[in-house]
């Protein structure tokens, strides 16, 4: 191997890659807008050429990453696209705001085995994770081709999981179950300690950031 082979392979490696867009295949379009209208999303674009190419984007509420479907822009059968994943902070919570939407959801299950879900239905045990651990509860609901997508409520990300000690919340409901999060940590904090913690903000705060960071958590 070059010197030059491995310099651009190590370039290549540092370059960030961030998932933009899914495109998920449809069989009726404006049946396919009106339920993602539905569902609350955003509509960022719908464009036709002509009837022969027409382009609708979705951005789920807080979400980095958009949907894409229409005419002439997948050659996958429609309903074909399986396990798209939604995390939210509070799957009980997201399941509930869909539901008073009209929209039909599955009951909150968890995997009787693993941390994560497998296919199908198979598996499947009613209710969160016994212990509501992070990335182990999930809630699944279908568009009208079949196109599935996937609730799965995570709290604490892995070690590792996201490079920057920053925290970021994109509604006042996941800030809010953070702090809740942070106030029951706080209680068994205090009831070690036996003493009163006048500087709980400060221990809400490193709480909160290394929660998201995947960093260990102040005792």
């Amino acid at each position: 191997m070059s010197n030059a082979q491995t310099g651009n392979e190590a370039t290549a490696a540092t370059v960030d890659m961030k998932l933009e867009v899914v495109v998920i295949p449809v069989s009726d379009v404006d049946r396919a807008k009106q339920f993602y209208v539905d569902l609350g999303w955003k509509l960022d674009v719908d464009i036709a050429k002509d009837d022969q190419f027409r382009v609708v984007h979705f951005t789920p509420p807080g979400s980095q990453g958009s949907i894409l479907f229409g005419t002439g822009v997948t050659t996958q059968a429609p309903g074909s696209t399986r396990g798209l994943h939604l995390i939210v902070s509070d799957v009980v919570a997201a399941r509930a705001a869909l539901v008073a939407r009209g929209i039909e959801v599955s009951e909150v299950f968890h995997d009787a085995g693993g941390l994560f879900h497998r296919a199908g239905e198979e598996g499947r045990v009613s209710g969160p994770h016994p212990t509501r651990g992070s990335y182990g509860s999930f809630a699944s609901f279908s568009d009208p081709d079949g196109n599935e997508w996937v609730f799965q409520e995570v709290t604490a990300r892995l070690p590792g999981r996201t490079d920057a000690p920053a925290s970021t919340f994109t509604s006042s409901l996941e800030l809010a179950g953070a702090l809740r999060r942070a106030a029951a940590a706080h209680g068994e904090h205090e009831k070690v300690t036996g003493q009163h913690d006048e500087n709980w903000p400060d221990w809400y705060a490193d709480y909160i950031v290394a929660e998201q960071a995947g960093t260990p958590l102040p005792k």
